[in-house]
């Protein structure tokens, strides 16, 4: 039943992958007019916004876990 389960699951992965293969006239009208690049740095500059928010909240997490380690 396993092996069953996951053979279907790889399958209607690929047949989505097959799916994507056809290009819409949106994407066709984003790409001629250029605007893939505003959303590409859009997109870009949201990633990076949630990445230093992450690395910035982990440091202060750990500074906190430092001075309230009962340890020391």
């Amino acid at each position: 039943m396993k092996k069953l389960s996951i053979t279907l699951l790889l399958l209607a992965v690929s047949l989505q992958m097959f799916a994507q293969s056809a290009s819409s006239s949106l994407e066709n009208s984003v790409y001629a007019s250029g605007k893939i690049y505003v959303v590409v740095a859009c997109a870009a500059v949201i990633l990076i916004g949630l990445f230093l928010f992450l690395f910035s909240m982990d440091r202060r997490l750990k500074k906190l876990e430092k001075y309230s380690d009962p340890k020391n």
